[in-house]
């Protein structure tokens, strides 16, 4: 692991009830994206819907590789 990198790469999303979460190569959880699958439902604050919830995760989760080729 370089001296630069505080969370090591590679980092991995893994779904969970309700949201992703992006983890690092130690298993630290760094950050997660909630949704909902239920549309009817009325929330307080909106939340992502599964697919948009996944595709933020992923993204979030290349985001050590693009500052490596810098």
């Amino acid at each position: 692991m370089s001296a630069g990198h505080r969370f090591a790469p590679p980092w991995s999303v893994q779904e969970q009830d309700g949201c992703f979460v992006i983890r690092d190569r130690n298993g630290q959880a760094l950050s997660c994206v909630y949704f909902k699958d239920e549309r009817t439902r009325q929330s307080v604050a909106p939340l992502f819907t599964r697919d948009e919830a996944r595709h933020l995760a992923v993204a979030v989760a290349k985001l050590p590789d693009l500052f490596a080729s810098t």
